[in-house]
């Protein structure tokens, strides 16, 4: 081992910990929580508009229904006025039936189309809500492929940076020992992120804790003839 190694390990940390920074980032993209929101909205929307949709369903048939019988009710009331004035019943009895009929006829219609113009009402009130409930959908769909947009943006200019930064660490980790660079990944993986550290005086750069005085002294002078490593937190310290 040489200190040259020693000054290359230091290196490789800091790709290291710009690598879990890049990570981190990726994953912590704000528009991801973001997105998630916008895809739970997008799932209660459209439940709604199912919802209300089938409700303006059944009222639109009720609402045909209703005109079809107001139809053949008003066709039937005309066919007996017809016959009423035609000058084929002569009967005093019969016209004054078939003038009731009429009237009834009439009156049935009537009622037949104040329950329409009532369901009409409400398939309007349902068609504006379901306008609205749409217009929701659309609009978080919208932001759905916006977000999705900038996560994708954000991931490749990620990406790029992971690429640039690993093949740096690459090229330094292959001029360093495969025991010294095993050893400091174990230590790295142990410390959560820091297996290699500068020692300044007496204090390591990765704990930020003080080591004895005379160990520092000892460190320097071997100058990286042998690894040392901090006693608080284990990193390999480089002098």
């Amino acid at each position: 081992m040489t200190a040259e190694e020693l000054e290359a390990l230091l290196l490789v940390q800091e790709h290291d910990v710009a690598l879990d920074r890049l990570r981190h980032r990726r994953e912590a993209l704000p528009e991801r929580a973001e997105l998630d929101t916008q895809l739970r909205e997008r799932v209660m929307p459209r439940g709604g508009a199912a919802t209300v949709r089938k409700e303006r369903d059944e009222v639109l048939a009720d609402e045909k229904r209703l005109d079809d019988e107001s139809r053949t009710v008003g066709a039937k009331a005309a066919d007996v006025e017809k016959t009423l004035y035609s000058g084929s019943v002569t009967s005093p009895r019969e016209l004054q039936a078939l003038q009731a009929d009429v009237e009834m006829l009439k009156k049935h219609r009537s009622d037949i189309e104040d329950r329409e113009l009532e369901v009409m009402e409400a398939r309007e009130t349902l068609d504006t809500q379901l306008a609205g409930l749409d217009a929701g959908v659309a609009d978080v769909a919208t932001a759905i492929d916006r977000l999705a947009a900038a996560i994708a943006a954000a991931e490749t200019e990620i990406d790029a940076e992971t690429a640039a930064e690993t093949s740096a660490r690459g090229d330094l980790a292959a001029g360093i020992a495969a025991p010294l660079l095993a050893d400091y990944e174990r230590r790295r993986a142990k410390n959560r992120g820091a297996g290699a550290a500068r020692l300044v005086g007496v204090t390591c750069q990765a704990c930020h804790l003080s080591i004895p005085s005379t160990e520092a002294e000892q460190i320097r002078k071997m100058a990286g003839a042998e690894v040392a490593y901090c006693d608080n937190c284990g990193a390999i310290l480089v002098p």
